[in-house]
């Protein structure tokens, strides 16, 4: 999870990039893009006229280019323009570009460096409480990927100090880390609390937990099998950076920033 991270600027438009995904072509664009759509940025990371964007719902399908419309409308207005309902679009072919928005919970880009193939991923915690994230693997696995081969990018979202949720939400996310599905609310939350990487921190509020939903991934992806090396995790929370990234936490606005990779 030490991989190096940078940032880029296409056309005034600044994007982080992670070293670990460095075969492929991808962003995670910040606030400052917004209103564009990924059919606009998608130029800035490579030629392609493959888009692809589902319609966010907070659950864990996957879908793949087979699942969209042969072509959607490129002249209706948004609103207008028929879309999938899935929170993770992953490829099949060279030269796909897959995306998803976030504002607060976690956008994952996964890649496999002996296909090429990529998935992008929303992970909120109704997500990750529903393992959306090892779906996608599974996803890319059932397509020909080995675990030894995948690569995990887990980019800006918000931090677990500040992102304050209910115990019950907190317990529900962490359930998708323990065998012992009869385990209490409490216990879940409490053995989660544990050690230097706890996924779940105090919070002074009875009821109410802090929850970091990017460790929970990564312990996710620990479980799956795939070792420190192959993941990496942005350090910025989009709560505290209101320079860089929308955070519906922070302010309630329905903006979001994107993020995108291209295949292989």
């Amino acid at each position: 999870m030490n991989a190096a991270w940078h940032w880029s600027t296409w056309n005034e438009h600044p994007y982080l990039t992670t070293d670990l995904l460095a075969d492929w072509p991808h962003g995670f664009f910040t606030n400052q893009s917004w209103p564009l759509t990924p059919e606009t940025l998608t130029p800035g990371l490579a030629v392609t006229q493959q888009v692809y964007r589902a319609k966010q719902v907070h659950g864990n399908c996957v879908l793949s280019p087979k699942d969209f419309p042969p072509k959607l409308s490129t002249t209706a207005p948004e609103a207008e323009v028929p879309r999938p309902e899935a929170d993770a679009v992953m490829t099949t072919a060279a030269g796909q570009a897959v995306w998803v928005c976030t504002a607060d919970c976690t956008p994952a880009l996964i890649a496999d460096q002996h296909t090429g193939q990529a998935v992008a991923v929303h992970a909120g915690w109704r997500g990750t409480a529903l393992n959306i994230v090892p779906i996608a693997i599974q996803k890319l696995q059932a397509q020909g990927s080995e675990l030894a081969d995948l690569r995990v990018a887990l980019g800006p979202a918000i931090g677990g100090e500040v992102y304050q949720v209910t115990t019950p939400v907190a317990a529900q996310v962490g359930r998708s880390l323990l065998p012992d599905a009869a385990a209490t609310d409490g216990e879940v939350v409490a053995h989660l609390s544990e050690g230097e990487d706890a996924s779940i921190l105090p919070d002074p509020t009875p009821g109410r937990a802090r929850l970091d939903v990017r460790r929970v991934l990564a312990r996710q992806l620990d479980q799956l099998g795939l070792v420190t090396e192959q993941v990496a995790i942005a350090p910025h929370c989009t709560y505290r950076e209101p320079e860089r990234f929308f955070s519906y936490r922070r302010s309630k606005e329905k903006k979001v920033q994107w993020s995108g990779i291209v295949s292989r």
